[in-house]
């Protein structure tokens, strides 16, 4: 199994439209699962699992903070079956 972490994204107005989650998947080897998400005017947010290479996972949250979203640990509010 794959390591799995588990973060939570902030996204401002400028890129709440933008297909950050998908690219990050795309361009990188590491599969994502959207646990929780809100979308406000203005702000949003997602719960996310990452799972993959300890290595791609970090340089695909090293891009998404350099498009100018939070990234931060998740803790709690997490959905579980």
């Amino acid at each position: 199994m794959s390591p799995l972490k588990r973060v939570r994204f902030t996204f401002l107005d400028r890129l709440i439209k933008e297909p950050v989650i998908y690219r990050m998947g795309h361009d990188y080897n590491v599969i994502t699962n959207i646990r929780r998400a809100d979308v406000q005017e203005g702000v949003g947010w997602v719960i996310l699992e990452i799972e993959g290479d300890v290595s791609e996972i970090e340089r695909s949250l090293e891009w998404v903070r350099s498009l100018g979203v939070r990234v931060d640990p998740a803790l709690g509010d997490l959905v579980e079956p």
